[in-house]
């Protein structure tokens, strides 16, 4: 990844790695494949197959609803797309918003690709619109997600026992939260990191 140079599309926020754009209609193959995969949406709030349609109009709702979700491509620096993060659910008047992600390529699992995505996300949320809370739940039995978002300066506030439905059982739902004014340490540490 760090040796592929050439930015193919308009990103919101550039990493080192990965830069956030917006999705378009080319994106919608990709994520038929992520999101009707089991092993990627057993970690997501999806249980129905996705449909060529379904993301269609989801691309279009996003155009509409771009106040309270905004959704990003997360992309190598080469063009080569990895996933999917957003804000969801913004309240403007309380600064608050709902943080998703999917990494769908899967062999770039436990690469760091989640965390530069969230940080990237965080900083857009935080610096950019100005936000000061986001939100997220996180099943009990994903570990790999817990921990990446820990990093990310997320702490648990609180459980839902046995709230989720899946893979034959009933899973706790963590709920996880950042604050702007604590997370603008680890923000800055982060950007030094070599």
């Amino acid at each position: 990844m760090p040796n592929e140079t050439k930015l193919l599309r308009p990103a919101i926020r550039t990493g080192k790695n990965i830069i956030l754009r917006p999705p378009t209609k080319a994106d919608i193959p990709k994520f038929l494949v992520w999101f009707n995969d089991p092993e990627i949406n057993g970690y997501l709030n999806r249980y129905l197959p996705v449909y060529e349609r379904d993301e269609e109009l989801w691309l279009e709702s996003l155009q509409k609803n771009k106040e309270t979700d905004i959704v990003f491509v997360i992309e190598t620096i080469g063009g080569v797309s990895l996933g999917t993060v957003g804000l969801h659910r913004i309240h403007w008047k309380d600064r608050t918003g709902v943080l998703g992600i999917a990494i769908g390529e899967k062999k770039y699992w436990n690469k760091g690709i989640g965390t530069e995505a969230i940080m990237l996300l965080l900083d857009y949320a935080f610096n950019a619109l100005n936000l000061r809370k986001i939100t997220l739940s996180v099943l009990g039995n994903n570990k790999r997600g817990q921990a990446c978002y820990h990093k990310c300066g997320f702490i648990v506030e609180g459980c839902c026992v046995r709230e989720i439905y899946k893979n034959g059982r009933y899973e706790d739902e963590i709920l996880m939260a950042v604050f702007k004014k604590g997370w603008r340490s680890l923000w800055k540490k982060y950007k030094n990191k070599p």
